[in-house]
C-alpha cells in the first residue's frame, strides 16, 4: 500500500544496510515530477550532542581527534551520541566528562540542528556548559583524544578561517557569539567571551 511523504509517493521500503551506528533505508518512490525513483536515507542510531564548555576566563576546551571518515585530524568542541529516546542532557553531561574530564554546574540548550537533511534524518542538540570543574577524562576505546584550551574569540576565529571545520562546532561558536552580542547570555559571561 502506497503512502505519501510531502510530494513523494512511497511504494515500498527496505533496510539496505545496518550497523551498530546507523541504518540506511531505501525507498521505492514516485518523485514529485511523476517519475519513478529510489531514495535512500541514513538514520543514525543516536542523537548528535555537542557541548560548548566555557570557562570563567572566557576560554573554551576543544577536543582533537583523527576522524576516520574524512581521514583528517579535527579540532572540535566535545560531542557524541545520545539515545534517541533518552535524556539528551544526561547524555551530554556524560560526553563532556568522557572527552574532557570536565563537569559543569550550569547547562543551557542553545541550539537544535538537522544535519545534512537531504540524505539523513540526523538531529543534533547543542548545550552551553558553564561553572566548570576539572576531572580525569574517560574516553571510549575508539577515541584517541587531545584537549586544548583557547579563548572563545580565538576558537571563533579558527572556525571563521576554516581551521575548525566541524559543522556542529562552527554552528555552536557562531550561536554563542550571537547570543553574547545580543544580550541573551549573562552579562558577566558575555563580557569574558567577547574580550580577551
Amino acid at each position: 500500500m502506497s503512502r505519501t511523504r510531502g510530494p513523494w509517493t512511497i511504494h515500498s521500503e527496505r533496510i539496505a544496510f545496518e550497523s551498530p551506528w546507523m541504518r540506511v533505508h531505501e525507498f521505492d518512490i514516485t518523485q514529485p515530477d511523476g517519475k519513478p525513483g529510489v531514495y535512500a536515507v541514513m538514520s543514525p542510531r543516536n542523537l548528535a550532542l555537542v557541548v560548548l564548555p566555557i570557562h570563567a576566563d572566557g576560554s573554551v576546551t576543544l577536543v582533537g581527534q583523527h576522524r576516520f571518515a574524512l581521514d583528517r585530524y579535527s579540532w572540535e568542541i566535545p560531542a557524541g551520541g545520545g539515545q534517541l529516546d533518552g535524556d539528551p542532557l544526561a547524555d551530554a553531561r556524560r560526553e563532556l566528562k568522557e572527552e574532557t574530564g570536565l563537569t559543569a554546574d550550569h547547562w543551557s540548550e542553545i541550539l537544535q540542528l538537522d544535519l545534512s537533511n537531504s540524505i539523513t534524518d540526523e538531529r543534533a542538540i547543542g548545550y552551553l556548559a558553564t561553572g566548570l570543574h576539572d576531572g580525569a577524562p574517560e574516553p571510549e576505546g575508539t577515541e584517541v583524544l587531545q584537549t586544548r584550551r583557547v579563548h572563545f574569540l580565538d576558537a571563533l576565529e579558527e572556525a571563521m578561517s576554516g581551521q575548525i571545520r566541524d559543522a556542529l562546532t562552527v554552528a555552536m561558536l557562531m550561536r554563542a557569539h550571537y547570543m553574547a552580542q545580543q544580550g541573551l547570555l549573562a552579562s558577566e559571561l558575555s563580557g569574558v567571551m567577547l574580550n580577551r
